[in-house]
């Protein structure tokens, strides 16, 4: 596993944002683990959120691309953060792009959020964590409409390994059936689970034996196919 996928997991548990207890999620779902990317809110913390989406990106999919289209809203401050890391970075200067929820019809008015989309552009899309694929489901089009552009794939924090709602492939598996473009993630729950199961961290063992025992039991029922 490459080192900046390692710290991206201990950051992730340094900010609160990936935790192991008992949840029920949107879904109905019971689950040992949670990802909420709302507990980034410190400008450091952007910061280097960036920085692994833009390592992330890079590895995916090189630098020849124009575009990072963040969909409204949580993808707003992730498109803004990776663009400024890519040319921290990479030196290559990326546009940022978002959507509104509804079109401004005064002063910048439109759809979009800072860069206009041409025909031309290659496009990157960013997200935080994708469950059932609504999100993409809905910008899409919006991107599409815009011109004669690529849309190259998508990006995001945590691939939860689990079904979708509807079948037995897995979110990321789902988008890339339906749209034909790459989804990959930062890093996979399986690579969360290989890099701290059993192993001390700051002094204590994030995922024991009991914890890897219910990971287990929920991937036996949701793991994807």
């Amino acid at each position: 596993m490459e080192q900046y996928k390692k710290e991206f997991i201990e950051f992730m548990v340094d900010s609160d944002v990936l935790k192991f207890g008992d949840f029920t999620l949107k879904s109905g779902r019971k689950s040992p683990f949670f990802m909420n990317a709302g507990n980034y809110v410190t400008g450091t913390q952007l910061m280097r959120l960036g920085e692994y989406y833009a390592k992330a990106i890079h590895d995916h999919f090189g630098d020849d691309f124009d575009v990072l289209f963040g969909p409204a809203y949580k993808g707003i401050p992730l498109s803004v953060a990776a663009s400024i890391a890519f040319a921290k970075l990479y030196g290559k200067e990326i546009r940022y792009c978002s959507n509104r929820k509804e079109a401004k019809d005064h002063g910048d008015a439109g759809i979009l959020l800072g860069s206009k989309i041409k025909d031309g552009d290659r496009i990157v899309m960013i997200e935080d964590v994708t469950t059932s694929g609504k999100s993409i489901e809905e910008t899409v089009p919006v991107i599409r409409a815009q011109g004669n552009v690529t849309i190259l794939g998508l990006m995001v924090s945590v691939n939860r390994m689990e079904k979708g709602l509807e079948g037995e492939k897995s979110a990321l598996d789902e988008i890339r059936e339906k749209y034909g473009f790459a989804a990959g993630a930062i890093v996979s729950m399986g690579d969360v689970i290989e890099h701290l199961y059993n192993r001390t961290y700051k002094g204590k063992v994030i995922i024991d034996d009991t914890l890897k025992g219910a990971i287990d039991a929920y991937y036996e029922q949701y793991g994807a196919k």
